[in-house]
């Protein structure tokens, strides 16, 4: 199903002229109306009537997150304040928050993209979505919330958290769509089938996002819960949720470029990057009132696909995220990502998708132990049945990693499960 044929079917060429236009516009607003931009022109010594279209990206200057955080709280909205009528933050774990507004366009522009992004997973107004993202000032919920009733379904704005009332939810409601992050799909599934209640659900698909997930994961979440699993992305600064989002296809998720422009740079010389290479994800905003940003670098590394998709549409398709520029870790000199180590756990039957990873310091040399939890039916009292285990999963990690590292197995369900984001790394090297 496609929500709106002619903007995501339309040919390159027209959509990079929309593009375009739209990009000339915005340079002009944010130029007159944001005090910040005005200044970065002038220090890059360009004005608006340098950008022609969609070719001259690259002589504009990026946009960091920082910025938001040095121009706190409003010092970036392009709009007067009376204009707002949201007002969006980040958590704020690693610094100030950031904060976003939207004015009444930017809410309709939202529950669009999000309208798309459900009709390509296949939701329709018979469905009930079941909103598991937590709702507040982290835009997950009402991202999903104002998309579902966009389209015509029914939402459970349920929230995170609570497991007990989402298992309840699910069977008394018949839920046929589930939304949350990822992580907490694999803990829905656990307390469901505690409770032998798999069978009584009505799920048909799950749209997960919020934090980076590998196929091997979508695998144990599509067995376990028995259901399509999706891939939504999106990020605050930019809009939330709806940026992108799979197909039934599930080759890629297609951007809403007629709202956001995406490019792909190399993080280290800036510089862009061919379609189908991997680096660090860019947007720009187009249509955006309250905060428009030019070249936002989102810290997200990927690649991204202009051929056209087997489902008809022709937007670009950007595909699952490898980690976070700032998630990676070095180890000895060595990048390591958590997904990596994940893809690696989620291929064994003999443990569970849930793992923690302890950064350390000791004698001046970094060390990294893997607390990995055994799957139930496999863990044992005894030793050299698990060292076995151990040893074969130290092996594996090793190999794809390309250093050593210590491994700890754990008993069932002692790692810490979380309604929300999980948090995989523990950093304990002094900073």
């Amino acid at each position: 199903m496609i929500w709106n044929e002619y903007i995501e079917c339309m040919s390159r060429d027209e959509r990079a002229n929309l593009q375009s236009e739209r990009l000339r516009k915005m340079v002009e607003r944010l130029y007159s109306n944001v005090p910040f931009y005005r200044k970065k022109f002038q220090e890059a010594g360009i004005s608006p009537t340098d950008i022609k279209g969609i070719e001259d990206l690259p002589k504009l200057p990026f946009t960091y997150k920082q910025d938001l955080r040095d121009n706190y709280p409003f010092g970036l909205f392009a709009v007067p304040q009376s204009e707002i009528v949201r007002i969006h933050a980040s958590s704020g774990t690693t610094g100030k928050q950031t904060v976003v507004g939207y004015t009444r366009k930017d809410l309709d522009m939202w529950s669009e993209c999000v309208a798309r992004a459900l009709t390509s997973v296949g939701v329709s107004k018979k469905d009930i979505v079941q909103v598991g993202y937590g709702y507040g000032l982290f835009t997950g919920g009402f991202g999903l919330h104002y998309g579902v009733e966009k389209i015509g379904a029914s939402v459970i704005p349920i929230s995170g958290g609570n497991t007990h009332r989402q298992v309840q939810m699910m069977q008394d409601l018949k839920s046929t769509t589930l939304a949350c992050t990822p992580s907490y799909a694999l803990y829905l599934a656990e307390a469901l089938k505690e409770k032998n209640a798999l069978d009584s659900l009505k799920l048909q698909r799950g749209i997960f996002g919020a934090e980076p997930w590998t196929e091997e994961m979508r695998s144990q979440i599509q067995q376990k819960l028995n259901i399509k699993a999706f891939d939504i992305y999106g990020l605050s600064e930019i809009m939330g949720p709806g940026v992108s989002c799979e197909c039934e296809h599930q080759c890629g998720m297609h951007i809403a470029e007629d709202h956001f422009i995406a490019e792909i740079i190399d993080p280290v010389t800036l510089q862009p990057l061919p379609w189908g290479e991997v680096g660090e994800l860019v947007f720009t905003t187009i249509t955006k009132e309250g905060l428009p940003l030019l070249r936002y670098r989102t810290r997200d590394l990927t690649s991204i696909t202009i051929e056209k998709c087997e489902c008809g549409r022709t937007t670009a398709r950007m595909f699952k995220c490898k980690g976070r520029t700032d998630d990676m870790l070095i180890i000895r000199g060595v990048n390591v990502f958590p997904t990596q180590v994940e893809s690696v756990l989620c291929e064994m039957r003999e443990v569970s998708p849930h793992y923690q990873l302890i950064v350390d310091n000791k004698n001046n040399l970094d060390t990294l132990e893997v607390h990995v939890e055994v799957d139930e039916q496999f863990f044992s009292d005894e030793i050299r049945q698990m060292e076995m285990l151990s040893k074969k999963i130290k092996s594996q990690i090793e190999k794809t990693l390309g250093i050593s590292v210590i491994v700890k197995l754990v008993e069932p369900k002692t790692i810490e499960r979380s309604e929300g984001k999980s948090k995989r790394v523990i950093d304990k090297r002094q900073k």
